[in-house]
């Protein structure tokens, strides 16, 4: 166990059974804040050194946007919660192989920008920001939280011909729950937690946390095909939240579930790699551009099979 987490958790626990609004004003404040800022991994260095880097503002904080191609028929990258946009390195030479440019962001507090920290609105901000410099987008790409941020960003404007979910947040009022299991804090600290994070402390100007930050409300406002990619054995977001996402766009959303990949090597495995650049080379060829070769993969898709459970192939996947 991580010596930082077995802290906070002993002190958060103990201090929650005599000063419980402490506890979770401590809490809240970890939970705004990431604990540690993401490296660039050996794997992602080349791809991450051959980008195109500038800086935007965005409150006043600076931002690092990075650029794989000149631009043309972008795609937007969006991270999660202490990642960086170098995470989806493995995408970059997929997505530039169809023509493609790749764009991604070091939200506030994450990678190589400033600040100390991001929420689902900065994201959306910095997403729209983009569009209004590159254009409409042929697809988003987003893992984690950062799912979160590309439904509410496609319900306020951001324009995206396709999307892909990968290990997505389907409610923002689940991360407190799935924060103090991550760190096994008690139920009266997430109770204080809760109650902070879906106040106007957090995201000021929204009355309804749990309705606004909801990305299975009205699935009819957003009206683009869907791919999302889920690991069964995800111990970060679970696939319950795959699965409220499949029951809300019904039709409109193939479902990939895989086993044994977690979180993040979700984001590296080449099969499922090769099933996103299928579903983004369906929408390329829909637009009149050529179509790439679809590949042969093993992976249970829920658009042919039940949503509830992986079929064998799918768990052949993981053992890759």
């Amino acid at each position: 166990m991580d010596p930082a987490v077995a802290l906070i958790r002993t002190t958060l626990n103990a201090t929650a059974l005599v000063a419980p609004g402490l506890a979770g004003r401590a809490a809240f404040e970890l939970y705004r804040h990431p604990l540690r800022r993401a490296r660039v991994r050996t794997r992602e260095r080349e791809a991450h050194a051959g980008a195109v880097t500038r800086t935007l503002h965005h409150g006043g904080v600076p931002v690092v946007v990075h650029r794989w191609g000149d631009g043309s028929r972008p795609v937007l990258l969006m991270h999660g919660w202490q990642s960086r946009a170098s995470r989806f390195a493995d995408f970059v030479p997929r997505l530039r192989a169809l023509g493609l440019s790749a764009v991604g962001y070091d939200a506030p507090g994450h990678g190589d920008s400033g600040g100390r920290t991001a929420t689902v609105l900065d994201h959306r901000a910095i997403a729209l920001r983009l569009q209004r410099e590159y254009g409409a987008f042929e697809a988003v790409i987003a893992h984690s939280l950062g799912v979160n941020a590309a439904f509410l960003a496609l319900r306020e404007g951001l324009r995206a011909g396709r999307l892909v979910a990968v290990a997505g947040v389907a409610e923002v009022s689940w991360l407190p729950a799935g924060f103090c299991a991550v760190l096994g804090l008690n139920a009266t600290v997430e109770r204080e937690l809760r109650r902070r994070a879906e106040s106007g402390a957090m995201f000021p100007g929204v009355c309804d946390v749990r309705t606004h930050f909801d990305a299975a409300r009205a699935p009819e406002e957003i009206d683009v095909p869907i791919l999302v990619a889920h690991d069964e054995d995800d111990d970060v977001v679970p696939f319950a939240q795959a699965r409220r996402l499949r029951a809300a766009y019904g039709d409109r959303l193939e479902l990939l579930a895989t086993r044994g990949l977690g979180h993040r090597r979700i984001l590296t495995e080449p099969t499922v790699i090769d099933n996103v650049i299928g579903f983004l080379s369906a929408g390329t060829a829909a637009a009149g551009a050529p179509e790439a070769a679809a590949p042969e993969v093993g992976v249970s898709q829920a658009g042919a099979s039940s949503a509830g459970a992986a079929a064998d192939p799918a768990t052949e996947l993981g053992a890759a």
